[in-house]
């Protein structure tokens, strides 16, 4: 059997339905279902993407048209493809219950359309408005798990460490158990702030597939973080046993922002603006309003601040094409007309096709990016990071 990679981003948003009703209020307008499949084919060159607002019943009824209008097909093995890029279907639902300590944000993803109607139909039940993205659900976490579970579907709890609706990001929760059923668990969703490297120091994440994803709100944020997998094709099915490593499928690479690009990476004041390391008050302007860095709550949570022994591939830090000083839009849609998409662009571009299409100082720029070499000012507090110049440009 041939294995072959392929590139996924399992956690894009829905903006808006057919008729133009809103799905994730924060979303763009541009984010829909047709324009989700272009954009991943054309200008990402993503093979597989996670669309994670599947349970609203206009974006269910969208997909059906499209299979009717023969733009799109259910795989065999899961899945629906419009011939160069793989959908899945999956929920993003913000979960609450007596053993949180605040809303936690968790993907189910289900293996057909029919399931996912069904569980849209079973969904609906627990929230106040299932037209709309990451419903608050009150439910016990291990219930929602069966259920996924009986479905033959998938449950990966998201971006785990960030601040406010994420299992450790609210600063009380110290262990998975304390919510969920951990044999129920399929994989682990990092999120913008964090890497392997942060992980891995938590051992209780030790059995679990580390995942990758953009979370993405806009088209242009689809791809900022994604994998690299080896699998048999790109379907619901493979992508199970690449959670599950079986027979050789498994994560190449994890192609992450660096964590200090992050939002939410270092402990930022937001009365001051400071960085401090975390107190209840700031010492610098005595505010309240203190937001705990990514970085900082990994240590805490950490058991023993020692790398798991389990292999893990390769976290590749990456800046997106956007965040690149002095890659405008323009110039954007220029390299992916000549070079085709962001993937080729980012991973195997030569000096010289850059050179051929942009100055001498963004080829550079985007090599640099390629080897993980461009320097960081860290984000914090809700700001992201940004790209340092050095000082002669400064």
């Amino acid at each position: 059997m041939t294995l072959n990679s392929y590139f996924a981003d399992l956690h894009v948003h829905i903006g808006r339905t057919i008729r133009n009703n809103p799905v994730k209020i924060s979303a763009s307008n541009h984010l829909t279902i047709f324009n989700i499949f272009h954009y991943v084919s054309e200008k990402k060159g993503l093979d597989l993407v996670g669309v994670i607002d599947a349970h609203v019943p206009e974006v269910l009824e969208e997909i059906d048209l499209l299979i009717n209008q023969q733009a799109c097909v259910e795989l065999n093995g899961g899945g629906i493809s419009n011939g160069s890029v793989t959908m899945l279907l999956g929920s993003e639902i913000e979960l609450y219950d007596e053993n949180c300590s605040g809303p936690i944000h968790v993907l189910c993803f289900l293996p057909t359309l029919k399931r996912m109607k069904e569980f849209s139909l079973w969904y609906q039940q627990y929230v106040k408005n299932e037209t709309l993205s990451s419903q608050r659900m009150y439910i016990e976490a291990p219930v929602l798990q069966k259920k996924v579970k009986s479905m033959d579907g998938l449950f990966i709890p998201a971006h785990v460490f960030t601040p406010f609706k994420s299992l450790y990001g609210k600063g009380v929760q110290y262990s998975l158990t304390e919510v969920f059923d951990p044999n129920l668990i399929d994989g682990v969703e990092l999120g913008l702030s964090s890497d392997t490297s942060m992980a891995d120091t938590i051992s209780e994440l030790e059995s679990y597939v580390f995942l990758t994803n953009s979370d993405a709100h806009s088209l242009e944020k689809i791809g900022r973080e994604y994998q690299e997998i080896k699998m048999k094709e790109p379907s619901f099915e493979e992508f199970r046993s690449v959670l599950s490593e079986s027979g050789e499928r498994t994560v190449v690479a994890n192609y992450g922002m660096n964590p200090l690009l992050g939002k939410y990476y270092t402990t930022i004041c937001r009365g001051c603006g400071s960085r401090i390391q975390y107190a209840p008050t700031c010492p610098h302007c005595q505010s309240k309003k203190i937001i705990k860095g990514v970085s900082e709550r990994i240590q805490e949570v950490s058991q023993d601040h020692q790398l798991s022994q389990r292999p893990r591939p390769p976290y590749i830090h990456q800046v997106p094409l956007e965040y690149i000083p002095g890659l405008g839009p323009k110039t954007l849609e220029k390299m992916r007309k000549e070079l085709h998409h962001d993937m080729y662009i980012i991973h195997k571009a030569s000096e010289e096709q850059l050179l051929a299409i942009s100055p001498r100082v963004l080829a550079d720029r985007i090599l640099q990016l390629r080897h993980g070499e461009l320097e960081i000012n860290p984000g914090g507090g809700g700001t992201y990071g940004s790209v340092k110049l050095p000082d002669r440009e400064n």
